[in-house]
């Protein structure tokens, strides 16, 4: 019996290292999940990021296609004035 408080006292100090073991365990295991939960953010934003590139791209395709219609029109238009007016001023002779 004389051996059973020094049992005791090692016992409880087994159990609070291994409490403290529990709770770093679980402190790591936090991190972790929190962890793959910025890189699942990452990777969306990498798609998202992409997505957004690629239409870009389209607008920037399509707007080069417009300027060069609006220029073809206007080219177009000065022809078409330019021809009326030469109508017109034969038209009054």
């Amino acid at each position: 019996m004389l051996d059973s408080p020094p049992l005791e006292a090692a016992v409880r100090r087994v159990s609070a290292a291994l409490d403290q073991l529990e709770a770093a365990v679980e402190r790591r295991l936090g991190e972790e999940r929190r962890h793959a939960g910025l890189e699942a953010q990452v990777q969306a934003l990498g798609v998202d990021r992409a997505r957004l590139a690629s239409e870009l791209d389209q607008m920037q395709h399509r707007a080069e296609g417009l300027e060069l219609a609006n220029r073809d029109v206007s080219q177009r238009l000065t022809a078409a004035m330019e021809t009326i007016r030469v109508v017109l001023e034969d038209a009054e002779r």
